[in-house]
Order: structure tokens, then sequence, then C-alpha cells
């Protein structure tokens, strides 16, 4: 008589865990982060006009990045009461844009799948491996990271005031305008807008 396979609760648990992990490290993928810093000592209360200045001599960016890079930019800034004006318009920041990609490894270990050293669920039961088998394998893959760079220079005392930098896995042509979209977002939203003397709400 032929036997059943039993399939435990604790087997199942092991493969929604392995799925879910699957889903985050694919989600994961696709952040993007943010670190930002500024100059203590500007008034970001006293800068009202901005223009978009690339520095010469660089790689551009792709028009999609590009359209999408200009057009968060101004939206971004706008709600914060600062609109865009030609270089030829004596703006108060000049926003500098600085792009590069560089090639990266991740590495990745596996022991056993989660099942315990040398059993291994099946159709039929369990099976085992050969004496002196290995139980742990190293998956390396590459992939390409991108960094934005957004300098918001004080025209006036030609000092750097705001960095914003960004880093996210380079894709499509879509995906890299919607995570530039998104860097751009969540840098100006760290831009100071209290001018520095003045107390923030909350703070003594």
């Amino acid at each position: 008589m032929k036997t059943k396979p039993v399939i435990t609760k604790s087997m199942l648990a092991l493969g929604a865990i392995g799925a879910v992990t699957a889903v985050m490290t694919l989600s994961g993928c696709s952040t993007v982060s943010v670190k930002t810093d500024y100059d203590h000592t500007a008034n970001f209360g006293s800068y009202r006009m901005y223009a978009l200045e690339p520095p010469a001599n660089t790689p551009s960016l792709s028009p999609s990045s590009d359209g999408a890079l200009r057009s968060t930019l101004n939206a971004s800034l706008a709600a914060k009461g600062i609109r865009e004006v030609g270089m030829g318009d004596r703006p108060d920041l000049a926003v500098v844009p600085h792009a590069k990609t560089q090639q990266k490894y991740s590495v990745e270990q596996y022991t056993s799948w989660g099942y315990g050293p040398g059993v291994y669920p099946y159709y039929g039961g369990y099976y085992g491996v050969w004496y002196g088998a290995p139980y742990t394998y190293n998956t390396i893959n590459s992939y390409t990271e991108g960094t934005l760079v957004l300098d918001f220079v004080d025209t006036a005392r030609k000092k750097l005031a705001f960095r914003g930098v960004a880093t996210a896995t380079v894709g499509s042509s879509e995906s890299n305008a919607e995570k530039i979209r998104e860097a751009v977002q969540k840098i100006v939203e760290k831009i100071p807008t209290v001018p520095q003397s003045q107390p923030i709400a909350g703070n003594p």
C-alpha cells in the first residue's frame, strides 16, 4: 500500500517564509536611498528663485530621466515657494545635478534552504545527501547602481548651501525616470524652509 506524503505546518511555514523573503529582496532592489546635508549658516528662508544649471562637459541624462528631473524639481520646489527662472534672472539658488553609474556585486548565501542539514522533503517523503556534500552555496549577482547628486548653490555667496545624494539600482528607461522622480522628491523634502536664525516651532 502506497503511503501518502505528509506535508506538515512547519514545511508550509518554511515555504511561505521563502516566498516572502524573495518578494522583499526583489522589492528592496528598487528602493531609492537618499542622504542630505546642508550649511547651517545658510538662510533658507530667503531663497525664492532657482535655476537648473547642469555642469559642462559631463555625461547628460537620457531624455526621459532629464524630463523627470526637471519637472519634479520644478513642482517640489514650487511647493516650498521657490520658483524656477533662467540663470540670467539672478536666481537665489543654482541647482547643479551630477549623475554617475557604477557596477556593483552582491553575494547571497544559502544553507540547507531552511530544512536542516541533509534532510530535504519531496513527494516520497524525505531524502538525504552523500557524505561530504556541501550544505552552503553562494550566489554572486551583478547589478548597476546609479547615483544622483543635487547641489544647491547660494549664488550670492557662491557657496554650497545644500546637497542631496540619491542611489538606486539602474533599470529600464521608465523605471529610471520614476526613481529620479522619487529621488528628487525625497531630496527636496529635506531642504530647510525656515531661516536658521529663527527657532522652529516645538524647539526651545
